[in-house]
């Protein structure tokens, strides 16, 4: 009950309804009324927020620009970050099994119940209120601790322990002037067509590509994994 509290007064809002809040907490671990429908409606408000606000705020922004910035705040990494900052962790409510096996320390566990809580605080509070939430405790895309730079390696790395092939890029087109060209990339394993992105620079695009699809993988992942556990 003392984290249910704490974490209110982390966000700074205080629930109308707190049986939102608990089922926002309640791990697949615990059976029924568990957060996996709260989590589906929070990834399609956090997409609306986050999207909303980078149209907002980079005007000049190309359409690829700011779809790799959204990638970057809606990634497992960045809401696994945000869950922490707040004490989501100490506040899951979750079986024995699930906790001794660092359940509340698991980044898929916190981002699934970041999506949650958020979704908890639209349908009790509106709109306005989840913005405020992610306004205020969201990182800048920058500060997320899973850099662009990094995202060709991380793909690599997550196809060779998944198996099958690895990664394989291809510029499928560009536009502009020359003096300021846009690339737009695609990366494949095999047939499938994994992620699209686009960067001023072909090493950008390919980048952008990248963390598009690790974004689609990682989240397939968990969904897969909850299936499994069903």
């Amino acid at each position: 009950m003392q984290a249910y509290v704490q974490l209110m007064q982390a966000m700074g809002y205080t629930f109308k309804k707190p049986e939102l809040l608990i089922r926002a907490l309640t791990h697949p671990s615990m059976g029924k009324d568990d957060n996996q429908r709260l989590e589906f409606l929070g990834d399609a408000v956090l997409q609306l927020i986050v999207s909303d606000m980078l149209y907002a705020t980079h005007p000049a922004d190309h359409e690829g620009s700011l779809t790799h910035q959204r990638a970057l705040l809606v990634c497992e990494a960045a809401l696994s970050q945000v869950a922490k900052g707040l004490g989501i962790g100490d506040a899951l409510i979750m079986d024995h099994g699930e906790e001794i096996t660092g359940g509340r320390e698991k980044p898929s566990v916190l981002c699934d119940a970041m999506e949650a809580v958020l979704a908890a605080v639209y349908l009790d509070g509106g709109m306005e209120e989840a913005r405020r939430i992610v306004r205020t405790f969201w990182p800048r895309p920058e500060e997320v601790h899973r850099p662009m730079q990094d995202s060709k390696g991380l793909l690599q790395e997550y196809l060779q322990k998944n198996g099958g092939d690895g990664p394989v890029y291809e510029i499928t087109g560009q536009s502009g002037p020359p003096h300021d060209p846009s690339f737009h990339a695609v990366v494949r394993r095999g047939e499938d067509v994994l992620g699209e992105g686009d960067g001023r620079s072909k090493k950008e695009a390919e980048k952008a590509a990248a963390l598009a699809a690790l974004s689609v993988l990682t989240k397939k992942k968990r969904r897969r994994r909850k299936a499994e556990n069903a």
